[in-house]
């Protein structure tokens, strides 16, 4: 196994400044840096990670600390922390967290701390004032994405203005009978994501003075759950809605198969408009309120970085509101005569 010794030898430089160059920290030539580069190649050498946190007391290791990993909102985000570390030659340790309070103590007492991460990512997930304070002595940065947490930069989407938008696009073609299929209210996400879509939703209805009675059905976050609400929501002829305001494209998508199944199409029959901007949108020629989920991820790992660089101080909890774009496609038409 060759060692950094062998790469300064074949390189002719010094161990410190082979270190130097390999790390990318410190004073060293672009020459020298491509000689000690071509060196480490031929002889085949990466530099240990544990040898490198010695030294500079970096683990080169950022956590993300997410509800769920399988949803694809939240894996679309955890690919663009990934691509975004993967370049700046950093490692992802990811964590799965429920609101069960002894695996949040484990994990902010024993995983965050002893494992050697060098900062922490919230994905739509609420950390206590005493959790941050926990981290914060530590001096690992925080960054969350998904809703405001005090002392800490944050990134996220108004839920309320998304949806309200979503519901004006399809007041907008006419459309006066509008159903939300949304997330149970008794079970929220943090960040009352479910709450404040139906909000939204609501607010834009009564602008727009229309009725907002029988107007919502909730069921799952996905696929399935706008199934079922839409079956429900659809089958009665003289009942039905002439759009459907979803709370994710994934529960539009599920709305738009029920269609097809019961014989309705969309959007000639039936309007559909989801939130998210879900890569089977395109396949399903869905309307949608795309959030950019990878960017997310991206934009969180710079902010992490500024910290790491000292951009930060404890009282930090600057909250960016992120661009949603409204993208029509075939699923969105004015309502039938």
């Amino acid at each position: 196994m060759k060692t950094l010794s062998d790469v300064a030898a074949l390189a002719g430089v010094s161990k410190s400044t082979a270190s130097r160059a390999l790390s990318g920290r410190g004073s060293v030539s672009r020459t020298t840096q491509e000689k000690v580069s071509t060196a480490a190649q031929e002889l085949g050498f990466v530099p240990s990670s544990a040898a490198e946190s010695l030294a500079t007391g970096r683990s080169r290791n950022i956590a993300v600390v997410t509800p769920f990993i399988n949803r694809w909102f939240y894996s679309e985000v955890i690919d663009g922390v990934e691509s975004a570390l993967i370049g700046a030659g950093y490692d992802l340790t990811l964590y799965r967290l429920s609101d069960k309070t002894a695996q949040r103590q484990a994990l902010f007492d024993y995983f965050l701390v002893r494992k050697g991460v060098d900062a922490v990512i919230a994905l739509t997930l609420f950390i206590s004032d005493d959790e941050v304070k926990r981290l914060r002595k530590l001096g690992k940065p925080i960054v969350g994405i998904g809703g405001k947490i005090p002392h800490v930069p944050t990134f996220s989407i108004d839920d309320i203005a998304t949806a309200r938008r979503a519901t004006e696009h399809l007041i907008g073609l006419g459309h006066t009978r509008i159903l939300h299929l949304g997330g149970d209210q008794e079970h929220q996400l943090d960040f009352m994501v479910h709450s404040n879509r139906l909000a939204g939703f609501r607010q834009a209805l009564k602008n727009a003075g229309l009725p907002h009675s029988r107007d919502f059905i909730a069921d799952e976050f996905d696929i399935a759950g706008g199934y079922r609400g839409a079956m429900k929501a659809l089958a009665d002829p003289k009942a039905r809605p002439s759009a459907i305001m979803a709370g994710s494209d994934e529960i539009a998508i599920g709305a738009m198969i029920a269609a097809r199944e019961l014989g309705i199409r969309v959007p000639e029959d039936l309007s559909v408009i989801g939130i998210d901007g879900h890569p089977l949108g395109e396949t399903f020629k869905l309307t949608t309120m795309n959030q950019h989920p990878a960017t997310q991820g991206s934009m969180a790992v710079s902010q992490a970085f500024a910290q790491l660089g000292g951009a930060w101080d404890e009282s930090d909890d600057a909250h960016l509101e992120l661009q949603v774009d409204l993208k029509i496609r075939g699923s969105t038409a004015p309502p039938s005569a």
